[in-house]
């Protein structure tokens, strides 16, 4: 449950960053809310996992789905530059992520 828990708090990371661009510097009521709401959601998930989860392992899925989750957003809605050494990079945090999850032992 655990890891369901940082996956969901993963994904809330993308979006409160999705939503920081949208709110230009907070200067945007409706996106503005949307960030501190979904960043709130994301710590307390992440916090819930961290009662199972050893912290380093916990914190790096956690940043690597948010990094790896916003690069992708970055791509597919904004418009962003997709070149082979950007791919291979997030390729190499999935990696990561791979080997942190299957050596947590959880």
């Amino acid at each position: 449950m655990s890891w369901v828990l940082l996956f969901i708090a993963g994904l809330l990371e993308v979006a409160w960053a999705a939503g920081l661009k949208s709110s230009e510097g907070f200067t945007r009521l409706g996106p503005s809310v949307f960030t501190v709401v979904t960043a709130l959601g994301s710590f307390v998930l992440l916090a819930l996992a961290m009662r199972q989860l050893p912290l380093g392992t916990a914190y790096a899925v956690w940043t690597g789905i948010g990094a790896v989750g916003a690069f992708v957003f970055g791509i597919v809605m904004l418009g962003e530059a997709v070149t082979l050494p950007r791919i291979a990079s997030a390729l190499l945090i999935v990696v990561g992520l791979i080997g942190l999850k299957l050596s947590s032992g959880h």
